[in-house]
This record gives C-alpha cells, sequence and structure tokens, in this order.
C-alpha cells in the first residue's frame, strides 16, 4: 500500500513539474534551458576573498514603495499583491513552500506556488500556481486574455486531452476565462482560470488527480478580494493608473532623451513605467535589465515629458511598456516602442 501511494506522489510531481515548465516556457522553447527558469542548479560555493560578484539581468524599480507585480507574498494564510489588488485565501491546511523565479524578458511571472501541508503524511491533494503574463510584452499571439486560452488550448501537449471548453464566468465579482485539460497517463487534470489585471493575464492553475478537489478550489476562489474594474483607474489614491499600450509614441511625448548604453549586451530591456497626472515618469519597473541598463534608462526616462492623459475632462495617471535594448521579434511585431 505504502509502496503504491509513494509511486502515485512521484507521478503527480514530474507531471506538475512537467506542466509549469511547459506552461511557463511555452513559445520561448527555443530560447535554450539557460535563463530565468534554469534547472541547472549547481552546489552553493564559497566566494573567495577579493572576488566581487555582479548580479546579472534581473528585476528592479526605480523606488521601493510603488508595487511591482512580483512583489506579491504569503502571510496568515492569505496571498496578497498589491499590484493586481487581490487578495487570495489559500485553502486550509495549504501552504507556499517555494517562491517563484525572477519575471522573464517576455514578462512572465510566478507568482506564487502553492501546495497542502505535510503531502508526506497522505496522498498529495494537488497544487496551486498563480501566475502573470504581461500583455505588453508576451512572445505569444495574443492580445487578450481570452486569445491566451485560446492559445494555451491549442497548444496542448501531444499526449495531454482538453476536458472542458473555453467558457466564461465570474469569480469574486471578476470575469474569469475557465478551460480544463487532462493527462490519460497521469490521471491527472488541470483547470485553468484567467483574469485581466493591469494589462495583464493573471491564471490560477489548479492540479489534482481528483476532479472534486479541483471544484472545491475554484469554489474557494470567491472568498478572493480582487479590484472591481480591471483597467480602469483614475490616479487617485488606491486605485492602479490606467493601462494603455504602446503610449509612449511620439505623438503622446513632449520630450525624449534616449539611453546611452556603455556597453552593448544584446538582451531585450522590458520597462513598464507610470506617467503622472502632470506627464511625467513617477516609477519604472524593469522587468529583466543589468544594473548599468537600469541606471541609464532611469536617467532616460526621468527626463521624459508626456502630453497629460485626460479622461472625462481630468487628468489621470498612465502605466505603459516600453522596450529597450534588442527586442525579441515577437515583441517587436506586437508594436512596443523599441530602443536600441
Amino acid at each position: 500500500m505504502r509502496s503504491r501511494f509513494w509511486r502515485r506522489s512521484i507521478v503527480l510531481l514530474i507531471f506538475t513539474v512537467t506542466v509549469v515548465w511547459s506552461r511557463t516556457t511555452g513559445a520561448q522553447s527555443t530560447r535554450g534551458t539557460s535563463g530565468d527558469f534554469s534547472n541547472n542548479m549547481h552546489p552553493l560555493t564559497q566566494v573567495p576573498k577579493g572576488v566581487i560578484l555582479v548580479k546579472g539581468a534581473w528585476s528592479s524599480s526605480s523606488d521601493s514603495l510603488t508595487p511591482v507585480p512580483e512583489g506579491g507574498a504569503v502571510r496568515g494564510n492569505v496571498y496578497s499583491n498589491p499590484y493586481f489588488g487581490f487578495a487570495y485565501v489559500l485553502p486550509k491546511d495549504w501552504t507556499e513552500k517555494y517562491k517563484g523565479p525572477p519575471p522573464s524578458d517576455t514578462g512572465r511571472y510566478v507568482l506564487a506556488q502553492i501546495r497542502p501541508e505535510d503531502t508526506h503524511k497522505r496522498e498529495s491533494r494537488g497544487n496551486i500556481l498563480i501566475t502573470a503574463q504581461d500583455m505588453f510584452f508576451t512572445s505569444i499571439p495574443a492580445k487578450n486574455v481570452m486569445e491566451l486560452a485560446a492559445y494555451e488550448k491549442n497548444n496542448l501537449q501531444h499526449d495531454y486531452r482538453l476536458e472542458l471548453p473555453i467558457t466564461q464566468t465570474n469569480i469574486a465579482g471578476r470575469p474569469f476565462t475557465f478551460f480544463a485539460y487532462w493527462s490519460p497517463v497521469a490521471q491527472l487534470h488541470w483547470y485553468v482560470l484567467a483574469t485581466e489585471v493591469r494589462c495583464h493575464a493573471v491564471e490560477f492553475v489548479f492540479t489534482s488527480q481528483d476532479t472534486k478537489v479541483l471544484e472545491g478550489l475554484v469554489l474557494e476562489m470567491n472568498k478572493m478580494q480582487m479590484p472591481a474594474e480591471a483597467n480602469r483607474g483614475n490616479g487617485s489614491a488606491n486605485v492602479s493608473p490606467v493601462c494603455i499600450n504602446d503610449y509612449a509614441y511620439s505623438k503622446n511625448l513632449i520630450t525624449r532623451v534616449d539611453p546611452i548604453f556603455t556597453v552593448h549586451r544584446f538582451n531585450p530591456v522590458p520597462v513598464r513605467i507610470i506617467i503622472d497626472k502632470n506627464g511625467r515618469v513617477k516609477h519604472i519597473h524593469f522587468l529583466s535589465a543589468f544594473p548599468d541598463q537600469a541606471k541609464a534608462v532611469t536617467d532616460a526616462c526621468k527626463q521624459w515629458r508626456f502630453r497629460p492623459y485626460v479622461k472625462d475632462g481630468q487628468p489621470i495617471e498612465v502605466e505603459t511598456g516600453i522596450m529597450f535594448g534588442r527586442a525579441s521579434a515577437a515583441t517587436s511585431q506586437a508594436g512596443n516602442a523599441a530602443v536600441d
């Protein structure tokens, strides 16, 4: 009996890791096995005296007070993310054991990985993966949550089967896109629910061998606190800026200073900026950049001036994306402003 339990647990773990890998890399499979999601782990070694370690491309921001997508955390059995404005109540006896990797340069975030506590004492009930995809920088040919779900459904691995078609539903007062698929070999099921917040597709992916467990997890999502409306901020306190793709075009720019990169690293530098009511850049979020690149972009963007964005006769804050450095072909075709 015990050996059968361990075999089933190992199968569940292997297939869960496989799906997380495939869903995270997706259209980026040609990028190789290195980078943000590398599984090439090395043992810890002591740094020799006199050696200075320099951090590579990483996520960062121009200030520590403005929330960023990767800034969520689990506290008191609740995963809260101030950037997206939601709080997800974890199921009873579930916990976050591992933190996700940093965001990729195509805007893919692993926000949280949640599973039952003490899984070694009983059969695993499943896994919860919360992700976000920045729709400004995605390499997937999708402009919204529905198109993203359709792409994922149409590009399942050959041994997976669609279980439930794409449908629209409401959870915690917000519209969600839902579909489900399963693996006949591993007897695993995946329920995928996604909603759009601040031009990001926020996904909840539930995995289990028991569909009753999955149905219960979906029902418990109604305990979440979520922003009432997406992408309709007015720049006031506790309300997110309005999210507009391709806002950093010449028609909206009064003054523009290009960053000067002293070292050509040939990597894309995806950046999100928040423009205040007066048309000045008030916040810069780097999804992936070397420190010298972040400094060059910050020095330049702080000199940019925009025409204030006006809605209903009132100026409001705007959030938009810009690709600096060498943008990927897919991102360039999507229309984001790119600067070499």
